[in-house]
């Protein structure tokens, strides 16, 4: 499997809302934390990889940038294309600050990310940044006192297109999760951080790697061993 999943690094992302050749989309979201205070997160996604005839691409890649105020250092956090997957391999939930680390929880994007990401319940994959590295962390380890998701959850570069604008506000944020999101009750994982496992969590049948894509457990194919990765840093 190949390496480069998620890094992190003291690279500065270009600002402003604008289109690539690949069709990138860039821009400056204001995250409101738990303690009432904001960041600015400037995020990039660009649409690639498998997908049915005549429909768009998923999110093949992503990444935020932000400036961790303790320490004064700008970081990403970034979600590289997964040829396994087809596609990148998270959706962003939340973005949050305890003194000088910073955590970022994620839930799996589809059916195969949650089994190559050892199916979580509830369904969060959490990331903590100290130091120089995003490392996986467990659910139990983030701060019981975040609770809230707080960065554009659906479809986010449709809702920059919808809103306009190079910089999105916490409080537009707010209002475009609790319209595009909040208003069905499917995915309760998706509005408030859940800390107990969810009944079906994201109603996925349980698949393995193997040789030539994903199959059932004790499939005629031969499994092949899942360890995502997590490098140190971009070189």
């Amino acid at each position: 499997m190949k390496n480069g999943l998620l890094a992190v690094s003291l690279m500065i992302l270009g600002g402003g809302m604008s289109a690539c050749a690949m069709g990138g989309t860039s821009w400056k979201e204001e995250v409101l934390l738990h303690d009432g205070s904001k960041i600015l997160v400037e995020r990039n996604l660009i649409r690639k990889g498998r997908h049915e005839p005549f429909q768009r691409p998923g999110i093949g890649e992503q990444r935020l940038s932000f400036t961790l105020p303790s320490i004064k250092r700008q970081v990403v956090w970034k979600d590289d294309y997964s040829e396994d997957l087809g596609s990148a391999n998270f959706i962003p939930l939340m973005l949050e600050i305890d003194k000088d680390a910073a955590y970022l929880v994620a839930t799996p994007m589809g059916c195969l990310s949650y089994n190559k990401w050892g199916r979580p319940n509830p369904p969060y994959v959490v990331f903590k940044y100290q130091g120089k590295a995003w490392d996986r962390v467990a659910l139990q380890e983030l701060p019981a006192r975040f609770k809230t998701p707080n960065l554009i959850v659906s479809a986010p570069d449709d809702a920059v297109k919808e809103v306009g604008g190079n910089l999105i506000s916490a409080e537009k944020v707010k209002e475009l999760n609790n319209r595009r999101v909040a208003a069905g009750t499917e995915q309760p994982h998706l509005k408030q951080i859940l800390r107990a496992p969810l009944a079906g969590a994201m109603d996925c049948p349980v698949m393995v790697r193997i040789d030539g894509g994903w199959g059932s457990p004790g499939g005629a194919k031969s499994p092949i061993p899942i360890k995502p990765s997590i490098p140190d840093e971009v070189k």
